[in-house]
């Protein structure tokens, strides 16, 4: 490859992905890779630098993960945190062992001599660990660069083979000069510049279109958030009138949504968009299926099939451009590694088998700021920037049990009158993502002198800054008394209302 890249080495983190976007965040370009990864494959790839993550495992644990030794000596600098860190000394002969006390949150940490990791950064600083094991003996050649609390050995160093070790975590806000550090071993010891920016992923992206399509044309999905509407915009501008636009009406759309994108490409960027009505497909394959990954992989197939049979139209057609994120492809079954699948992403591990037009997935290296950035590159409206991720099996994943018309039509309207009432209160900006789910239970309430026995619908509400780890939106107690009360006044069906305080990790965003 040509561009300077970062290799992140997963060993099953809740950090490794924020560990790549930190290195973005450097202007330098990662990919995350499983700890699988040989040797081979890494030297094919010319990396600058690699970064081992951390992991939940002890190295002496019965199946714990493992990096091919051959890596230590192919000459490239290596940096491992925490697991990294422990598994670097284990397999170079240091000595590991469990520790009498281990370190979980906040620690001081003291700096012990010169080194380029920590050069031009105070001798004392606070960090976090996340560790239960401790380095005893640093391997022969390296040495000791600073302690901890309750750590000798918090970070070592063989300088000459440029292979270094830290226990803490650089990648999390909480410790105070983790960006300093990175970016030490990302310009002071990998000798990467720091020059990857949107234009330069734009100009790869439009010359790889180019080069995979060649004279073939190309179908695109447009779902109306800001993932397609980016990923079409980009192939737009690679193949011209080659890209067609279907929008395609799965009866799963938020209010108003099919009318919105077609009307908004049509006068922007002049990009024809053919509207599909395929509600009856899609409500037909979904008829008494309740499990959530059934669901994505139904969509996922339906709408390959209704793409496919579009394409069979359209001379040429070979090609099916979709929106795929980086983040779709470490939580599904396209990343194999020994993080756990959290879910399928219909356009990821939901896609069939049999499937004849080739895919392409111009964005499948970025996270969803990252789109966003590309977006403002490309001249899209910041009002389709900023709107709030929508998943790509639509209302399905937020109508928990059966999905049919009429659950749609209700989730619809609770959905608008809570989304209408953010932007009507200036909360819409402040929170990454919001929406409502529909429960499959029914509550007893009342309504007038009657008793009711009606659907609960629950409120959800993000702050985040990379969808990868999100908190519950704190938002007002008389804001949501106002939506609680609409939402039970004006749609029929629904007589409670709940929130969900449920951060990710533990919780996924969406519900399903």
């Amino acid at each position: 490859m040509s561009r300077e890249t970062i290799l992140v080495v997963d060993f099953g983190s809740q950090y490794s992905q924020l560990i790549a976007r930190r290195v973005r965040e450097l202007q330098v370009h990662s990919e995350l890779l499983p700890c699988t990864v040989g040797a081979a494959q890494i030297r094919a790839a010319r990396p600058r630098g690699i970064i081992l993550s951390g992991g939940p495992d002890s190295v002496y644990d019965d199946g714990a993960p493992r990096l091919d030794p051959e890596i230590y000596g192919l000459g490239l600098p290596v940096l491992g945190i925490c697991y990294g860190m422990q598994l670097m000394a284990h397999q170079l002969r240091g000595r590991v062992e469990r520790s009498a006390r281990r370190e979980y949150g906040p620690s001081n940490l003291e700096v012990r001599g010169a080194s380029k990791l920590f050069a031009g950064l105070p001798e004392r600083q606070r960090v976090w660990m996340s560790h239960g094991d401790a380095i005893l003996e640093a391997p022969g050649g390296f040495r000791v660069l600073a302690r901890s609390t309750n750590s000798e050995c918090a970070a070592f160093a063989d300088e000459a083979r440029r292979l270094y070790g830290i226990q803490f975590h650089p990648e999390v806000v909480h410790t105070t000069h983790g960006r300093d550090l990175l970016r030490n071993f990302l310009i002071g010891v990998c000798g990467c510049s720091g020059s990857w920016k949107m234009s330069s992923f734009i100009d790869e992206s439009v010359a790889a279109i180019r080069a995979r399509v060649g004279e073939g044309r190309v179908i695109a999905g447009l779902s109306g958030g800001v993932d397609s509407s980016v990923m079409a915009v980009l192939v737009g501008r690679a193949i011209g009138d080659r890209l067609t636009c279907l929008f395609i009406d799965s009866g799963l759309l938020r209010q108003r949504e099919a009318d919105e994108v077609v009307e908004a490409f049509d006068r922007k960027f002049h990009l024809p968009v053919r509207p599909i009505d395929a509600t009856a497909r899609f409500m037909d394959a979904l008829r008494d299926v309740t499990d959530p990954e059934d669901k994505r992989r139904i969509i996922g197939r339906v709408f390959v099939e209704v793409f496919e049979a579009e394409a069979s139209r359209l001379e040429g057609a070979g090609f099916l451009a979709q929106g795929t994120l980086y983040p779709d492809l470490i939580e599904s079954t396209a990343f194999k590694g020994p993080s756990a699948v959290i879910k399928t992403h219909h356009n990821v591990g939901g896609l069939p088998a049999g499937m004849t037009l080739k895919l392409v997935e111009p964005l499948r290296e970025l996270f969803k700021d990252e789109v966003r950035r590309l977006g403002r590159e490309l001249g899209l409206d910041e009002s389709l920037l900023m709107r709030h991720p929508f998943p790509g099996p639509g209302l399905a994943v937020r109508i928990l049990g059966e999905v049919t018309r009429e659950r749609c039509d209700l989730l619809r309207r609770a959905d608008d009158i809570f989304i209408s009432e953010l932007r009507a209160a200036g909360l819409y900006g402040e929170v990454a993502q919001a929406f409502a789910v529909l429960l499959p239970i029914k509550t007893v309430g009342v309504m007038g002198d009657y008793r009711t026995y009606e659907n609960v619908v629950a409120l959800r509400a993000v702050t985040t800054d990379d969808f990868m780890t999100a908190d519950w939106a704190r938002l007002p107690a008389d804001f949501l008394a106002k939506v609680s009360a609409r939402i039970v006044n004006e749609v029929r069906g629904v007589n409670r209302v709940v929130y969900d305080i449920s951060s990710k990790p533990p919780s996924t965003i969406e519900w399903e």
